[in-house]
């Protein structure tokens, strides 16, 4: 008898079966504990790791990430640990120009967050860490998934500690070196160059401004960036080797080059690393009931600060569906995480991979980021869930980012952000005929709620909202009677002109427990 069948054969008497394990604690594998937790999901949240990670590694915490951390109730933690991206102080001989890397943007009534939080990762993790406290579970340190064995039903995953886990569901989000890759057989196209290396240093610097992202880009064969940290006295220094140097990460070895370099005392070091740009993108999201996500789908060099980003947000898009497919929801609900999330993974590596390579040739329009670092762009448009010949609106298509608007609406709502706020879906009705059809509308008594809106300029109650200044239909770019139905997720989930009832069931399909199941489930 396999390991497989002994294990399959316990009763529940002897052993704890669990919906989802997660294989990784950093921002991606915590956002997708926090979110599955908060869907009443069994989760356990593992990670080889003795400890919390202790670095500032990825500081670059995107608009779009930040609209996910308001969802999941932490953005007000965010900001109070983070701070603005200074200016950037490039050092050239004995001058210093004065310049902006990242844009800054003025809120709108769309794009609340438009600018970038730098937040070490390592407070991004307690934060996560935090709220993962608050829903009741406790993070595992110091335990890996060593394999694992699965049928059509379940996963049995064999793990350090000597424990055998039966879950539904197996989540690698492990790194870049993932086991639960390795395990699974799924290929990481790409390339890694040995020769390009980085040093990377949390400490102290001494007479130095922190009103600057300061960058040497020409010191002895070597490029050297120190950012300052908010809220403390630390920096980021990023040092460049050269080709054929071996690093150090010996403390007075680090001093004395930071010293050799920029003539100035760097002490009170609490981490370092050496990174290896790697340019990697997992060939499969899935395999059968175990998933990749974060960095063990997809690695890229450090320009555009997108990596953390798209980790955050391949769990902010898995999530809604393991939900829903464990609620009863056809398992090919599951197939669109990766028809979904692996475009914009091979996009942020195209545009990573153009910026890093501007950086060898000096140019300083190579450091600047814009509008697609934000990620507020992305679209699943005419994909498995967002197909492109359904309805559209002036200013959206089935798929976008569902914008915010002012509104008024229950429970002291003033913003669309506030009613899309939770684990549930959202459909707003525009116009008499869309109001009409909305109540008579079914949706499945299993899995994640669906929230009903009528947009009007009546009163306001639990299913009508009021758009007084015309902005929210405007944003929206309504211009005759529609639905529109928003996803967890905050993506647009679908688009209704006509048809009510037809196109609502058609989309219904694919995405929630049929009524059977739901029955078989209460």
């Amino acid at each position: 008898m396999t390991n497989f069948e002994l294990i399959s054969k316990l009763s529940n008497t002897d052993h704890q079966d669990i919906d989802v394990l997660i294989a990784g604690a950093g921002p991606t594998g915590s956002t997708l504990a926090a979110d599955l937790l908060r869907r009443g999901l069994r989760v356990r949240l593992i990670d080889k790791a003795p400890h919390a990670f202790k670095g500032s590694r990825a500081k670059g915490v995107q608009p779009r990430t930040l609209e996910v951390f308001e969802d999941l109730g932490i953005l007000n933690e965010a900001f109070a640990e983070g701070g603005a991206y200074p200016l950037t102080g490039v050092h050239i001989g004995p001058f210093s120009l004065p310049w902006r890397m990242i844009q800054r943007n003025k809120p709108t009534q769309s794009v609340p967050y438009p600018n970038t939080l730098l937040l070490p990762q390592l407070r991004t993790d307690a934060i996560l860490h935090r709220l993962i406290d608050r829903l009741g579970l406790k993070i595992e340190f110091g335990i890996a998934v060593e394999g694992f064995e699965q049928d059509s039903d379940w996963v049995i995953a064999k793990l350090s500690s000597g424990e055998n886990i039966r879950c539904r569901y197996l989540v690698g989000a492990d790194g870049a070196s993932s086991t639960v890759r390795k395990a699974a057989g799924i290929e990481f196209v790409g390339e890694t160059n040995e020769s390009d290396k980085w040093l990377i240093v949390d400490g102290m610097v001494d007479n130095l401004s922190r009103n600057r992202w300061h960058m040497w880009p020409r010191l002895h064969g070597k490029s050297v960036a120190v950012c300052p940290l908010p809220h403390s006295d630390q920096f980021q220094i990023m040092i460049r080797l050269k080709t054929d140097e071996t690093a150090v990460l010996d403390e007075a070895a680090l001093t004395a080059q930071f010293y050799t370099l920029t003539g100035l005392r760097l002490h009170g070091i609490t981490w370092s690393s050496v990174f290896r740009p790697n340019i990697r993108l997992a060939k499969h999201y899935r395999a059968g009931r175990v998933f990749l996500a974060g960095d063990a789908a997809h690695v890229h060099t450090p320009a555009g600060g997108q990596g953390l980003n798209t980790g955050v947000q391949d769990a902010y898009n898995l999530g809604w569906k393991l939900g829903q497919v464990i609620s009863g929801a056809p398992d090919t609900l599951l197939d669109s995480y990766e028809a979904e999330r692996q475009p914009i993974a091979a996009r942020v590596l195209g545009k990573s991979s153009e910026l890093y390579s501007g950086l060898d040739k000096r140019r300083l329009s190579s450091l600047k980021r814009g509008d697609e670092e934000r990620q507020l762009g992305i679209s699943y448009h005419a994909g498995p869930l967002a197909p492109a010949d359904t309805a559209i609106t002036k200013t959206l298509k089935v798929g976008d980012r569902a914008p915010d608007a002012p509104c008024i609406g229950p429970g002291g709502a003033r913003r669309l952000f506030d009613l899309y706020h939770g684990s549930h879906f959202t459909l707003l009705a525009f116009g008499a005929n869309a109001a009409k059809a909305l109540p008579e509308l079914i949706w499945s008594t299993s899995g994640a709620d669906l929230h009903r809106y009528i947009v009007g300029n009546g009163s306001v109650n639990d299913t009508s909202i009021k758009d007084t200044t015309g902005n929210l239909k405007r944003i929206y770019g309504i211009t005759n009677d529609m639905l529109v139905l928003i996803r967890p997720d905050g993506y647009i989930g679908n688009i209704i002109a006509n048809n009510w009832k037809g196109a609502f069931d058609n989309i219904t399909m694919k995405i929630t427990p049929s009524q059977s199941k739901a029955m078989q489930s209460n």
